[in-house]
């Protein structure tokens, strides 16, 4: 399969000692199934004029290494002189490192990661280090343990001087291995000649830039280290300095005749069409509304026009998930495509569209982590309308202050109901009474289920047009007023939240309404006694703790009066209560 080692068309041994293939795990399910990521391919060769002798001697020495290790090509002595002195012309060299530079640090804005450079020999991998280390001196190290970029290759006693920065031995190659796979350490890019091109997995590998002629199996397998899955990576890419096109079509085809399905390469043209395909698509969701005059705006009215951005989109539930669909495809895409001048063409409006993104989803609860749009576009421009949004909360995306005060007060209710933009304003009032039902539903399972049930039949009058945006908010400012009362409710009784809880649970039914206030005060400080004493660490894992406890509840209700069946049923309700509230019973502090 993909995930590791492709299959090979021409693999004689496996089919022959084990039959033929059973399954092929191909590149379209393991993409499909999250096991790895998508590859694109770029081509950014470096033309190279030679006569035709010169050319012939080029093609023979390249076809005599393709595929022999260095350790094959020292041992066999075999020349390598025309490579050496055409593909590792100090020019082409120069040029090459200087693209990598840029092309690198380019998709390093967009989202970081790290990645790895293929030299053709040992020499041109020392040349591209030495070239790529004048133009960032900071990334050179000549300790291990520190520095941006390394070489990984063979070493032998007869090698020249310039080689010898970069011996290492096995155990100082683990050392690096671990450093390279350490998304956190400062090495973030490798250059191989044929080492760590099978077997090494860094999920973080976005990019192989490959300047060595490669076939078949061996070229399948390298490319396979920049699929691995890795946070929001949107794929990996592969570019191309030597001319691997070919040898990429005739791999993909040995191993589409083995059964796999899916192209394991995007060609990036195919990515940067689909991107401005989807930037189309985005644009024309913004039909009526003049999202452009964001631009040429202050900050403060670039604010207001994202919060207008938002309003529109949010006024149609199915535009909604169709943008926050569509901007997610778009940014996937752009992030493939970089560094592309088609790509810097539309980086503003993707930003754009992102920010509006990342603003609507803090009111789905979805934009709780730094969202992959916050790494990529954003992430490249220096605006102070779109710089907050790593950190921007649910009140700073409906452009209004934290209160002060509670957000179920009458103040704070007010203000969001005088908002303008009233779409918006729903969002933020249905996402804070969501969360407010959330953590209700932790401390106290009847109010929880209760005002879960209130605010799901509210919303979806709403979404049915069977109410306004006036008879909304009144609908949603009375859950908020009735979450108020019960919590004044708990005080006036006299009760700590958790016996207010066991109260809900115990009065939530008519037919248990038979105690006096002072009675069933009595049987609920009786009922928190017993949970404490029996609330171990993990006690509502263990079945024998829990049915003991359920046992004993049950006999408590019936000494204080309540039928067998009854005292069952309500044994169970007491038992879910305080499951919900283990954390606080098992606590040493209790």
């Amino acid at each position: 399969g993909f995930t590791g080692t492709p299959i090979e068309l021409e693999d004689k041994s496996t089919p022959a000692v084990f039959g033929s293939y059973i399954d092929v795990y191909d590149i379209k399910q393991a993409v499909d199934d999250g096991a790895t990521v998508p590859i694109s391919y770029e081509s950014r060769l470096v033309k190279i004029k030679l006569d035709d002798r010169t050319t012939k001697a080029l093609d023979d020495e390249i076809n005599e290494i393709a595929d022999a290790t260095e350790e094959q090509i020292e041992r066999a002595k075999k020349r390598t002189t025309t490579i050496d002195s055409v593909v590792g012309h100090p020019d082409r060299v120069k040029d090459i490192a200087k693209d990598i530079v840029m092309h690198f640090e380019a998709r390093q804005n967009v989202f970081e990661g790290k990645a790895m450079i293929v030299g053709m020999t040992r020499k041109i991998c020392v040349m591209l280090y030495n070239a790529i280390i004048e133009l960032r001196p900071e990334w050179d190290s000549k300790d291990l343990s520190k520095g941006g970029i390394k070489i990984v290759m063979t070493s032998s006693s007869d090698d020249p001087e310039s080689f010898q920065p970069h011996h290492t031995t096995k155990q100082q190659r683990k050392e690096l291995a671990i450093r390279m796979k350490d998304t956190t350490d400062e090495l973030k890019l490798v250059i191989v000649r044929d080492m760590w091109l099978t077997g090494f997995d860094a999920p973080s590998l976005h990019t192989m830039y490959i300047d060595k002629k490669m076939q078949g199996h061996n070229l399948m397998q390298a490319i396979a280290r920049v699929n691995r899955v890795y946070k929001d990576k949107p794929g990996g890419l592969i570019v191309d300095y030597i001319g691997i096109g070919q040898d990429l079509r005739n791999a993909m085809a040995t191993y589409l005749q083995s059964g796999g399905e899916g192209s394991p390469i995007v060609d990036i043209k195919e990515a940067i069409a689909g991107m401005q395909e989807k930037h189309e698509v985005v644009e024309q969701m913004f039909n009526g509304f003049d999202y452009r005059r964001y631009f040429n705006s202050d900050t403060a009215q670039k604010l207001q026009v994202l919060l207008a951005a938002q309003n529109f989109i949010l006024a149609n539930d199915n535009l909604k998930e169709r943008f926050l669909k569509e901007v997610t495809l778009l940014s996937r895409l752009y992030a493939m495509s970089i560094p592309s001048p088609h790509a810097e063409t539309i980086k503003d409006e993707v930003a754009f569209f992102q920010a509006v993104k990342a603003r609507i989803n803090k009111f789905s609860g979805s934009g709780g982590k730094s969202d992959f749009e916050v790494e990529t576009a954003i992430k490249q421009i220096i605006d102070s309308a779109l710089s907050s949004e790593g950190v921007i909360d649910v009140f700073e995306a409906a452009g209004i202050k934290a209160p002060s005060v509670s957000i179920l007060s009458d103040e704070f209710l007010l203000e969001v109901k005088n908002m303008q933009e009233k779409n918006v304003a729903f969002e933020l009032l249905k996402k804070l009474l969501n969360d407010e039902v959330r953590i209700r539903k932790t401390k106290n399972i009847v109010q929880g289920k209760k005002f879960s049930e209130m605010l799901e039949a509210v919303v979806k009058r709403y979404h049915n047009n069977q109410i306004d945006s006036a008879q909304v908010f009144a609908e949603l400012t009375k859950i908020a007023k009735e979450m108020r009362l019960e919590d004044h409710k708990a005080v006036d009784l006299g009760r700590t939240p958790e016996e207010y809880a066991f109260y809900s649970v115990l009065n939530e039914n008519e037919s248990t309404r038979f105690l006096n206030d002072d009675k069933m005060k009595e049987l609920i400080h009786t009922i928190v006694d017993i949970i404490r004493k029996n609330a171990t660490v993990d006690w509502n894992r263990r079945d024998d703790v829990r049915a003991k406890l359920r046992l004993t509840v049950r006999k408590i209700l019936m000494r204080y009066g309540y039928p067998p069946d009854l005292a069952r049923m309500e044994a169970d309700k007491v038992l879910a209560q305080s499951e919900s509230l283990a954390g606080v019973f098992s606590s040493p502090s209790i």
